[in-house]
């Protein structure tokens, strides 16, 4: 029988990133075919859902490169591995079986933060050696694709596109005095889903709040919502600058629970950035029914198709003009609910994660 080995750490009792919204799904679709998988990780990890046939491995100590290359590899020897799937760019170069990995964006060699030369090519020389030792390659768009197959000089044939999968909770809920008291939201509202990382291009979005007319400002609360504490304090720094600090909200991460309600609940999601391997947030919005206006970069337009209002994420006058034109019209923003909830339902397990343990099979099958 085919057992997978996953790289589970992104799988954090009480705190579900996009890689563990991914992770999630997939082992939902493995367990629905009757799959046996292995989640591995550390002290942190922790399952989320009960699902027949997948389980937990810790591996000891903190996950370090050590445990990466060595204690992982040997453990899957042990464990009988048919494939391995890592949800990272990287991966145990001396697994003893077949590897899988998913590249959900090249932000890290693109956006470093500080143009810092040397990390660049240090991570592009890692992210080539990784894709050059893995079987197969998955993308989340072929956006993401052209980037692996330029930057990494993955030969196209080797790399699969496949969406990611959007969790089947994010559908239309209330937003309850208990959700907006906890988080400090009063509707109604902007929000913002993620971290701050440069590429996130949040500071433009807050100036361009800053640019909406005295009504929209008045009546309309800007909700970021991320745990991203390092960048936290220069964006809180803009908003005093720009005058807009009692209207924009820093409510730190939203509970999985709550993140539905609160999706349902704004009215306009937002999502400036400028690089984007998919751009997930923007589809769990439209699933819950709510206009979305985005950057036209990477691989967002991909995503949303002509489900959202677009904008050029550097032009901060385009920015405040796509959300006044959204805020303003309630024919549009009744449009863009309809267009958006079609949109969401084309992104089905089988379509998504059901590929990703179609193409595991595959390549498990090569040993």
């Amino acid at each position: 029988m085919m057992r997978i080995g996953v790289d589970g750490r992104e799988l954090v009792s009480g705190r579900r990133t996009g890689i563990g919204r991914y992770l999630v799904e997939v082992l939902r679709a493995a367990a629905n075919e009757g799959l046996e998988c292995l989640v591995y990780g550390d002290e942190t990890t922790s399952l989320p859902v009960r699902l027949p046939g997948v389980s937990g491995r810790r591996l000891p100590g903190a996950w370090t490169p050590w445990v990466d290359q060595f204690s992982l590899p040997r453990r899957l020897v042990q464990d009988r591995i048919s494939v391995f799937l890592s949800p990272y760019y990287k991966c145990p170069l001396m697994a003893p079986c077949p590897v899988v990995i998913t590249v959900h964006d090249l932000f890290f060699i693109r956006y470093p933060g500080d143009g810092r030369p040397v990390y660049v090519a240090v991570m592009t020389h890692l992210a080539r050696l990784y894709a050059a030792r893995a079987d197969a390659v998955i993308a989340d768009s072929e956006y993401t694709k052209r980037a692996i197959v330029e930057m990494l000089g993955v030969r196209a044939a080797k790399v699969t596109v496949i969406p990611v999968a959007l969790g089947a909770e994010f559908k239309r809920e209330a937003l309850t005095d208990e959700v907006t008291k906890r988080y400090g939201i009063v509707p109604p509202y902007i929000l913002f889903v993620g971290n701050f990382l440069p590429h996130k291009n949040v500071p433009r979005l807050i100036q361009a709040y800053a640019c909406l007319d005295k009504e929209l400002k008045g009546t309309h609360q800007l909700v970021l919502a991320g745990g991203d504490r390092e960048h936290r304090n220069d964006l809180e720094c803009l908003a005093r600058r720009l005058g807009v600090a009692d209207r924009v909200l820093f409510p730190g991460l939203i509970e999985d629970a709550h993140l539905p309600a609160v999706y349902s609940g704004c009215a306009l999601f937002v999502l400036p950035s400028c690089e984007e391997g998919f751009g997930l947030p923007a589809l769990e919005a439209m699933a819950c029914g709510t206009p979305v206006a985005a950057s036209n970069r990477a691989a967002i337009p991909e995503v949303v198709g002509d489900a959202a209002v677009l904008f050029d994420p550097e032009n901060v006058s385009a920015i405040a003009e796509a959300m006044t034109r959204a805020l303003s019209q309630s024919d549009m923003r009744e449009h863009m609910r309809r267009q958006g909830l079609a949109r969401a339902e084309a992104f089905t397990l089988e379509l998504t994660a059901g590929r990703v343990v179609a193409l595991l099979r595959k390549v498990g099958r090569r040993r």
